[in-house]
């Protein structure tokens, strides 16, 4: 420990004070207006506590618990649940703003800088602390008495101060750098994107109107019964509709089928170049549930509620996955999808599918051409990723030095 440094439990730096329990407070109580009520959804936007989806509750409840009544520069930190162990803290007040009882207050006092504190709360010792004392086997829990214990080294306040300076000053920095990495990302998602739309909405000699009914070998899937699935190292894999990703397939959760028993089900048998489309919840937040089938998914075969589409002689089978992923085969999808529960397509709404079909020594060009990009693309998000992971381990070394005098 560096001279003039010294070490102390948090309690005896802060003041640390809680919700006792709900006190009846229910979901009923929350009001239209009046004082804010946070939960650990406030802590999700970085350093700052954030307000915009707190809920309101009554004046009554409000003045209750006096001792939770938020300040500028309380920290607090998240106790139970899922989040257990984020941390905010508290900048300008919209309001008066109260907090649940899954969150903890901690409001520091003389000896310590309220932003050191909050960065003391968010450095990888304190969280490797928080993760030791989880308990509770189906809600993780952080008791109090935990947080009060823990140990604080503490350096005198204008090292304190020098220290949160060029903390803000690197982590301004690396948001910065976060940023125009995302950035570089975002533009080369809309180049290809605005690439892929332009080539889907052009006409040119020797393109043609059809659809895909006409075009394409639509298959679906086979209803496998679960009761015969094996863990067998002689399996062969089932292709499912959540095995599909937009542009991808993933194989964490696969079910499988004795090899054994595959020779009734050739028929389903999948092919390099096969197209694929979930026709339950095809849908998902980031895009369209299709991809193209390479040598490495196989051997697998079709299951139920799964749509194969294979080109016929005239359509290139790249070309068709790139149509399958335009924006015009997407908002066809959406508009034609069907249920409420489970949203879902037929086979005939995807044959209905109208484009323009340009000459195959056309397809095969754009294809190229759209492969490459999707391979910068590619390219430029594991960059992206690397860089990300990069920063995040300059912030936890950054924070790992603060804390123990080598900043």
């Amino acid at each position: 420990m560096k001279p003039g440094w010294k070490k102390k439990q948090l309690g005896e730096l802060a003041e640390l004070k809680g919700r006792i329990g709900w006190r009846g407070l229910t979901a009923k109580e929350y009001t239209q207006a009046g004082p804010l009520f946070l939960s650990v959804h406030s802590l999700n936007y970085g350093d700052y506590v954030d307000f915009k989806d707190a809920f309101y509750i009554s004046e009554e409840r409000y003045v209750e618990s006096p001792e939770i009544m938020l300040q500028e520069n309380d920290v607090l930190i998240c106790k139970d649940g899922a989040g257990i162990g984020k941390v905010g803290i508290v900048g300008e007040l919209p309001a008066r703003a109260t907090i649940n009882s899954s969150l903890l207050l901690i409001r520091s006092g003389n000896e310590i800088h309220p932003k050191f504190l909050y960065r003391c709360l968010s450095s990888p010792y304190f969280q490797e602390i928080v993760n030791s004392r989880l308990n509770g086997a189906t809600t993780p829990h952080l008791y109090q008495r935990d947080i009060t214990e823990f140990p604080v080294v503490l350096p005198p306040l204008p090292e304190q101060q020098r220290i949160v300076g060029v903390l803000d000053d690197a982590f301004d920095g690396i948001a910065t750098a976060k940023a125009n990495a995302e950035k570089n990302l975002q533009n080369a998602r809309a180049l290809f994107e605005s690439h892929l739309q332009s080539v889907f909405t052009q006409r040119s000699d020797g393109w043609v109107d059809t659809t895909l009914g006409i075009e394409i070998d639509l298959l679906t899937g086979f209803p496998f019964k679960s009761a015969q699935y094996t863990e067998s190292d002689d399996s062969v894999r089932l292709l499912r509709g959540d095995n599909i990703i937009p542009g991808s397939l993933r194989w964490d959760d696969v079910k499988k089928w004795p090899a054994s028993d595959t020779a009734q089900y050739d028929r389903y048998k999948l092919f390099a170049g096969d197209v694929v489309l979930a026709m339950d919840r095809p849908w998902i937040k980031a895009g369209l549930k299709r991809a193209q089938i390479t040598k490495e998914d196989l051997p697998c075969l079709l299951v139920q509620r799964t749509a194969r589409l294979r080109g016929n002689r005239s359509l290139d089978n790249r070309f068709l996955a790139h149509l399958i992923g335009s924006a015009a085969f997407t908002y066809h999808i959406l508009g034609v999808q069907t249920g409420i529960g489970v949203p879902h397509i037929s086979g005939q709404q995807i044959k209905d599918f109208q484009f323009l079909k340009p000459p195959l020594k056309a397809q095969i060009h754009i294809a190229d051409q759209l492969d490459a990009l999707v391979g910068e693309t590619k390219r430029l998000y594991s960059i992206y990723q690397q860089k990300l992971a990069a920063l995040d381990e300059l912030k936890r070394s950054l924070l790992n030095h603060a804390f123990t005098g080598q900043l």
